[in-house]
């Protein structure tokens, strides 16, 4: 029945007939379209026939030797082949990807470049049928429900799960680059006003991340006593500098542009091949934040889980020697 203006369907059409509707647009000819489907032209007649019904109005114009799109028709089509296009070549992954191996990782973006991945040549070398996919996101996902089998995570012990594998602690240092620091000597505290410093610009939104600021930092290694008595004593840098992540905050560090409040594991690397100084080693200040793995529930038992599982634990056993972390006693059960 055809439609009229004033009832208009609301109702979506059903997909199967569209990969006939494409074949007769396509070859526009009825016998053509049977022949590449595998259908008699009768029942290619049907199924257009039922989706100009759903549609409400003619898609093709049936002439005695010839068939004509109509307006409608093409504008159908513009949308029906891209879509056809993208799912064959979506099926066409998934059959590829069938049966294979793979491990999905979350982590967030800074610490998947600069610790994760520079690792991960090691773990394909090993293991070559297996394949890595690395979800970087800020946002922590449900392990229970996301299509996800490992996490690493930074956070502070009491806000981990049961179960979650401590793999490194964290200290915070002033490094630089060795390119800076031959016009730019730093031995003390009152060095550290003749550069420009850069920090996280969101560090102080958050009681955590608060850790990660030169303010912390110099309240704590201060000789003038004042933080100890509860004063603020402030940092006059010749400027600031603010990212609002750690690899951006090593980025400008390594190009010279000034002294960074750096995490030891993420830069251990740097530090170790000399791109990146530590200036003042003996002013490094113990962070309560802790670099965590948590495994999926229902992916505990698949063995390239495990596979993947056991060798970051081996990388982060070379990260504490590097940087010579000692676990804080409260996160020792976690320990691998």
């Amino acid at each position: 029945m055809q439609l009229t203006s004033s009832h208009p369907r609301t109702r979506p059409i059903s997909a199967g007939h569209l990969r006939a509707f494409e074949a007769v647009a396509r070859h526009l000819n009825f016998r053509a379209a049977a022949e590449e489907l595998s259908l008699t032209q009768s029942a290619v007649s049907r199924q257009i026939q039922a989706l100009e019904d759903e549609v409400g109005t003619a898609l093709f114009l049936r002439h005695t030797r010839a068939v004509e799109m109509t307006s409608a028709g093409n504008q159908l089509l513009r949308a029906a082949g891209s879509a056809l296009e993208r799912i064959d070549a979506a099926v066409r992954q998934i059959r590829q990807s069938a049966g294979r191996k793979s491990v999905a990782i979350t982590t967030w973006a800074s610490f998947a470049s600069m610790w994760l991945i520079p690792r991960l040549e090691a773990f394909q070398r090993e293991h070559p049928d297996i394949d890595i996919r690395i979800d970087a996101s800020d946002v922590a996902v449900d392990l229970s429900t996301a299509d996800v089998d490992l996490a690493l995570r930074y956070a502070v012990p009491q806000a981990m799960p049961a179960g979650a594998i401590r793999l490194f602690g964290e200290q915070l240092t002033p490094v630089a680059s060795p390119w800076l620091l031959k016009t730019h000597r730093i031995a003390t505290l009152d060095d550290l006003s003749k550069v420009t410093l850069i920090e996280a610009g969101d560090a102080h939104r958050t009681r955590h991340l608060e850790w990660l600021t030169w303010q912390r930092w110099l309240e704590n290694f201060s000789t003038s006593g004042a933080a100890r008595k509860g004063a603020k004593t402030k940092l006059s840098p010749q400027r600031w500098l603010y990212f609002n992540y750690a690899h951006q905050i090593v980025q400008a560090a390594l190009t010279g542009q000034g002294v960074a409040l750096a995490r030891l594991p993420l830069v251990a690397e740097s530090l170790a091949s000399g791109d990146l100084v530590e200036p003042l080693p003996q002013m490094r200040l113990d962070s309560p934040l802790v670099y965590w793995l948590v495994v999926a529930p229902r992916s505990l038992q698949r063995p390239e889980v495990k596979a993947f599982s056991d060798w970051l634990q081996q990388q982060a056993a070379a990260t504490r020697e590097a940087v010579g972390d000692v676990p804080d006693p409260d996160t020792v059960d976690h320990m691998d």
